[in-house]
């Protein structure tokens, strides 16, 4: 960790309308950092990510940066111009002196893994889709402080894995939002906890909060425990005592008065931080065994010239109680499986059986069930007060109250939601009548820990079919039984057990899918022609590595320079770009030969 001071927040205080949500909040952020930031939903994260970058107005406090200080921030508004092609946007992101016509390797390097096609039309991505530039283009900035606000919605396993690997090696200073547990353990080394106004600061990463979070809660409620007792005691001697001496007690009596409002305030804070969702088990009936059965299920998408097959004689038997998680890459044909299932996108060829009197409430991504300009009562309750909850008739206002809104909030439009809370909104929508079979697509995106708690103990006691489509490792792990993963061209595994066995699993079944490619190449004597595309990028390679090879140069000769390691700042920079190039050219030359035994 770094002892230098890159931005410090002193006693600021931000409102909004009449609500005061941080007062004389102080903090430092150090050089070097690897911090998350997490709260419940409008506690102020995203508020708290303005401050540091320095677009929030304060009621009061300031705000102080180190001079020359870069920042790169990943928001939820993306800003672009809709004709541009996607390595235009991605090219914008490069530093002045980085912007050359050898450039496209470092755009390459972020724009790949994140499955980005640069030829592409910024107005032609989905949402998903400008999500990723987005981020491919705040990674490419590479800033000093670099500012992340949910960086794994819309990526898939192989997305985020990559994400992780190059945030823990990346040398700059991170901030992230990020409501997947498992991405935080593996990135984070300090945790600022958003709680009731104020900042909790964990020293240590993700992993040790809950353990860390459970001694201050615990803390905090003895002391609460402390301050009643004392003060009832104190409240009991001056009332009791005679009346002369109550008379003179008259200040005291009335400072005692205000001390149990306090008290009192503060132990209602208190106990909705810790409160809990808790909510009926959902017991749906369905008589049969088997819910749904695939048989023979063949699905292809042609578009021009170009096809992609998302099931291929597909077989599967869905049976009662089956508590099964969706995973694959973007595009690998989840969602479009999902609404095969419920009978909104035809099959190819097959047939799929589904079970009588079937009863299906589908949770979708998009939200596009959501009226964004009608209130979280009537998105509830169209034509009245009470809603029906698995048969039993309760209070709108009371259901809210479940999933932690606060009843007077009811009236407000949802578009006044962070994209956290539409979430929660739209589960107590879907899980009012859960029907047998429950579908959730990305339901954990935006969700804070209380939130995620919450539903992986309702999952847990739902007696019905479930499917979740999901990135996050941890909650997969803590609902689901089966893995129905995609793995391209069609093919679809099924393992049984949660996140863990399947990557467990998968590794064993990689290794051995390694070997047979590597006898298989062994034998191939007679090889393709080389496309056109291919040969394109053949030719080019040798500038490339030359180019590469020439700044590395350059960089040696400034290693050779005996003063050169007295200055600390710039030996670091060029050592992790020294490193960076070396990288770059080995990647290179293995392309180069590659295509070359391809000619």
């Amino acid at each position: 960790m770094g002892v230098v001071i890159i931005v410090s927040i002193q006693e600021a205080s931000v409102s909004f309308s009449k609500t005061t949500l941080f007062k004389d909040l102080s903090f430092n952020i150090h050089e070097g950092n690897k911090i998350c930031i997490i709260g419940k939903n409008g506690a102020g994260k995203t508020t708290l990510m303005n401050m540091i970058v320095g677009t929030q107005i304060f009621d009061s406090g300031k705000r102080i940066e180190l001079s020359g200080l870069t920042i790169g921030y990943l928001t939820q508004d993306i800003k672009f111009s809709p004709d541009q092609k996607v390595y235009d946007y991605l090219f914008s992101g490069l530093k002045v002196e980085n912007q050359n016509e050898d450039s496209s390797y470092m755009i390459d390097m972020i724009a790949h893994p994140l499955q980005l096609d640069l030829e592409n039309i910024m107005k032609n991505l989905s949402g998903g889709q400008l999500r990723r530039a987005s981020l491919a283009k705040t990674l490419i900035e590479n800033p000093d402080l670099l500012l992340l606000d949910e960086p794994t919605n819309h990526l898939d396993f192989e997305s985020v894995q990559w994400l992780e690997n190059y945030l823990r090696t990346y040398r700059g200073t991170l901030v992230c939002i990020s409501h997947d547990r498992t991405f935080l353990k593996n990135i984070s080394d300090k945790v600022f906890w958003l709680d009731r106004g104020k900042i909790r600061i964990c020293p240590k990463g993700y992993g040790h909060f809950e353990e860390w979070s459970n001694k201050l809660l615990g803390q905090e409620a003895r002391e609460l425990k402390n301050r009643e007792k004392i003060l009832g005691l104190e409240e009991d001697w001056a009332n009791r005592g005679v009346r002369a001496r109550r008379k003179r007690n008259v200040r005291r009596l009335e400072e005692m008065k205000a001390e149990r409002e306090l008290l009192k305030k503060d132990k209602s804070l208190f106990e909705k931080n810790i409160q809990k969702m808790e909510l009926e088990p959902m017991s749906p009936t369905l008589g049969s065994k088997v819910i749904a059965e695939f048989i023979k299920v063949s699905k292809k998408f042609t578009e021009g010239v170009r096809s992609k097959t998302i099931l291929d004689q597909f077989n599967i038997r869905i049976l009662k109680g089956d508590k099964i998680g969706v995973l694959g890459n973007n595009g690998s044909g989840k969602t479009s499986f999902l609404k095969m299932l419920i009978g909104d996108l035809q099959i190819d060829s097959g047939k799929i059986k589904l079970a009588k009197n079937i009863e299906i409430s589908y949770f979708d991504q998009t939200r596009s069930n959501l009226k964004e300009n009608d209130s979280l009562w009537k998105n509830l309750c169209p034509n009245g007060d009470y809603i029906n909850v698995m048969g039993k008739t309760r209070h709108v206002c009371g259901y809210l109250k479940d999933f932690l809104f606060d009843p007077k909030d009811a009236t407000n439009d949802v578009n006044t939601l962070s994209g956290g809370q539409k979430n929660r909104l739209l589960l107590a929508k879907t899980l009012a009548n859960p029907g047998n079979l429950l579908i959730l697509d990305e339901p954990t995106n935006d969700l804070d820990m209380d939130t995620l708690d919450m539903l992986e103990d309702i999952l847990a006691n739902y007696k019905g079919t479930l499917f979740v489509v999901s990135h996050d490792r941890d909650f997969l792990d803590q609902t689901v039984n089966k893995i129905l993963a995609f793995e391209g061209d069609g093919g679809v595994e099924v393992y049984i057990g949660g996140y863990s066995d399947y990557e467990k699993n998968r590794k064993t079944s990689d290794i051995k899918i390694a070997k047979k490619q590597k006898e298989d190449r062994v034998k191939i004597k007679e090889v393709k022609k080389l496309t056109y595309k291919l040969q394109y990028e053949l030719d080019g390679l040798p500038k490339k590595v030359e180019n590469l090879n020439k700044e590395l140069s350059e960089i040696n000769k400034q290693f050779a320079d005996p003063n050169f390691f007295s200055n600390s700042e710039l030996r670091d920079v060029l050592l992790h770009k020294s490193s960076k190039l070396s990288q770059l050219v080995s990647d290179l030359e293995d392309r180069w030969l590659e295509l070359e035994s391809m000619r």
